[in-house]
């Protein structure tokens, strides 16, 4: 496409300055925004800022007013005391394992900056004797549940594979990549570890026109973990345009899967509870969920909107509706905590294309760095200038035929990696006494005494959620240490 043509486009679409600079560029410049303009959807991104204006608009005119209803009893259960539920689940959700109906995708997108690191979080080390990184404990829970459903299913060791497909920004592509080569994919079969990108989107200015990062280059930002199911349909590879996470769940005849953010070290990857839990319920969509802790605590909860589901964020929830309690129970009414941890059947998967337009972008208003347009130097602003466009995973939620919603323990499930050491809320100190906790707790619940101020790292590879430790049954364990085998727990006695 000729420049005349890329500057009528952007002119009739109201962005015509991205091509102010264009006189001043060289050939390689010039080359590279002629790439950026022609590939951009000019007229999709100007939709998409009416509508996420028009929409945040009206989301504040009804907060706290809007007409949100608690999860009804047929679309929602806990596991929580119920043992004789969770077996029921987790044996069909092992058997769906060991016929290979299961994949898992993860969102491994951000970076650990605010952990002060420049790595990307899956990288990121929390302090376990181990050291492992969160993407080893991670690849470790799945080799370890791939043996248990070939164990408790008849099948051969080695037989049960799933398949993991991890989502990364573009920026942390490289490195993410490079990490898991030089681990060794952490012993899994780099066949089945599949790496696809998110989406962007430009960064814009509070009145909807396209920012310049520099002269020649467009401004853009991840579209947010809901740009994940527009990134199952992008080609793998430059090279093979036919092959997307889709079309390689389809050839693997997986049916089900479970999609969870990176963040979380107590994350149960392909949680057989939670995947026999929705196939039981027959849903198309699922969210895991923990109690709320307060009334007040800053996160989303999944509530009923008319006859859809959705998720209300904290701030859009009325101090009223947020400390109302069920009249049978005494407990929130409003209490199911989101923590993006989610389960999707392929077909479902395969159907998001046809209503992601009606999607709603979220606005984020942040300080983004843009070249002057008279000067051409760039300006470093010391407040938000502009906005991020971001969709969220969970907008999917009102669109599901068949949803369901699955109540788990917070202590055994959900401890996410936000803040900086030193916090003291969900930060690594806060993740590393969350999983030491959860494993001390394995050892106690199978028949064991850990003494006070006993630290035993349990590796995922011996124990998945507490299984395979009936031999530590009448034990003493006095010292901390690292375990990669049952029989190296006897050293600890």
């Amino acid at each position: 496409m000729s420049f005349d043509n890329i500057r009528q486009r952007y002119e009739a679409a109201g962005q015509g300055h991205l091509l102010h600079f264009l006189p001043q560029l060289s050939e390689s410049e010039r080359a590279s925004l002629r790439s950026q303009l022609e590939e951009l959807d000019i007229e999709r991104v100007n939709r998409i800022y009416g509508k996420a204006i028009s929409s945040e608009t009206e989301a504040t005119e009804n907060t706290g007013k809007e007409a949100i209803e608690p999860l009804p009893e047929h679309a929602a259960d806990s596991v929580i005391g119920d043992q004789a539920k969770e077996r029921e689940w987790r044996a069909v959700g092992l058997q769906a394992v060991a016929r290979g109906e299961v994949g898992v995708l993860l969102m491994a997108g951000g970076q650990g900056t605010r952990l002060g690191s420049s790595a990307p979080k899956g990288c990121y080390d929390i302090g376990l004797p181990s050291h492992k990184s969160l993407f080893q404990i991670q690849a470790e829970r799945i080799a370890r549940l791939q043996i248990i459903a070939a164990q408790e299913n008849g099948k051969n060791l080695g037989s049960v594979i799933i398949p993991w497909y991890v989502m990364t920004s573009g920026p942390t592509r490289p490195s993410t990549e490079a990490f898991f080569k030089k681990n060794s994919f952490f012993g899994l079969d780099p066949k089945n570890v599949i790496f696809f990108e998110q989406g962007t989107l430009p960064c814009l200015t509070m009145e909807g026109k396209v920012i310049l990062e520099a002269p020649s280059k467009v401004a853009v930002a991840p579209d947010g973990n809901g740009g994940l199911y527009a990134a199952l349909r992008r080609p793998l590879s430059p090279d093979d345009k036919s092959h997307t996470v889709l079309t390689d769940l389809a050839a693997r005849n997986i049916r089900f899967i479970h999609s969870y953010c990176v963040d979380n070290c107590l994350v149960k990857i392909a949680d057989p509870v939670f995947l026999g839990y929705c196939i039981s319920k027959q849903a198309d969509c699922a969210a895991k969920v923990v109690p709320k802790a307060y009334p007040t605590e800053s996160v989303g909860v999944v509530v009923r909107r008319g006859d859809k589901f959705s998720v209300v964020e904290y701030s859009e929830i009325s101090q009223e509706q947020a400390e109302r309690r069920d009249p049978k129970t005494g407990e929130l009414a409003f209490r199911a905590a989101n923590i993006v941890n989610h389960f999707y059947t392929t077909e479902f998967l395969n159907e998001v294309e046809s209503f992601e337009e009606e999607f709603a972008f979220h606005i984020a208003r942040k300080k983004i760095p843009h070249v002057d347009m008279s000067s051409g130097e760039l300006v470093k602003p010391s407040k938000p200038n502009g906005m991020k466009l971001e969709m969220f995973v969970f907008d999917v939620f009102p669109f599901t035929k068949r949803f369901a919603v699955l109540e788990v323990a917070r202590n055994e499930e959900f401890s996410p990696l936000k803040n900086a050491p030193g916090t003291g809320s969900d930060d690594p100190e806060t993740s590393r006494r969350d999983l030491l906790a959860q494993q001390r707790r394995f050892l106690e619940n199978a028949g064991a005494k850990v003494a006070d101020g006993v630290e035993i790292e349990v590796s995922p590879l011996v124990s998945y959620a507490g299984e395979g430790l009936e031999s530590v049954k009448g034990k003493t364990f006095t010292r901390s240490g690292l375990v990669e085998s049952v029989e190296e727990l006897d050293a600890l006695v």
